[in-house]
């Protein structure tokens, strides 16, 4: 048995170029959140791309050796995958909090499942994908955070209850009818 299993040496190179990309998709990620001081920054990002990348090769790969051995046996990759997703919607679902009538966190837990995603996307040898969809989230990130008018909600017709202003009696007089 060699270091690198009964992987070729070829792959077991471009598998460990796919971790390391994964986990610089999720660092660039990460250092978004972190400016903002986000409830996941850097390193649970680079952790869940990185873990994601690797579970993905592992699934993708470290079982072919097995249709050598024994035949009728089927790997599904895509078996792996759908856990991925599963375990880290689970991860996400933990950062979203109700506090005061206000939900926060549902940006961090999208961007963690989206990182994850990135991470299976790299795992998969889909780089030109993954690249871009690591620049489009913190595009996304960057430049919907900031208050444009267009973002504002007062454009659907909806105002936040805190943007209201306090809510008046039929009488007009702001206090008991």
């Amino acid at each position: 048995m060699s270091f690198t299993g009964n992987m070729p040496a070829t792959l077991f190179w471009e598998c460990l170029l796919r971790i390391f990309l994964a986990a610089l998709c999720g660092l660039v990620i990460g250092f978004e959140r972190k400016a903002r001081l986000k409830e996941a920054g850097v390193r649970t990002h680079l952790i869940v791309a990185l873990g994601a990348a690797l579970i993905t090769i592992v699934s993708k790969y470290g079982f072919f050796d097995l249709a050598l051995f024994a035949e009728g046996i089927k790997a599904d990759p895509t078996r792996i995958a759908a856990q991925i997703v599963s375990g880290v919607g689970f991860l996400g679902a933990g950062m979203i909090f109700m506090r005061h009538r206000t939900l926060t966190g549902l940006t961090t837990a999208a961007g963690i499942w989206t990182t994850a995603g990135i991470g299976m996307a790299v795992g998969c040898g889909l780089y030109a994908v993954s690249l871009f969809s690591t620049a489009l989230v913190v595009l996304t990130q960057l430049m919907l955070h900031r208050d444009y008018r267009w973002t504002r909600a007062r454009m659907y017709g909806c105002v936040p209850a805190h943007a209201a202003g306090p809510v008046r009696s039929a009488a007009g007089a702001g206090g008991p009818g």
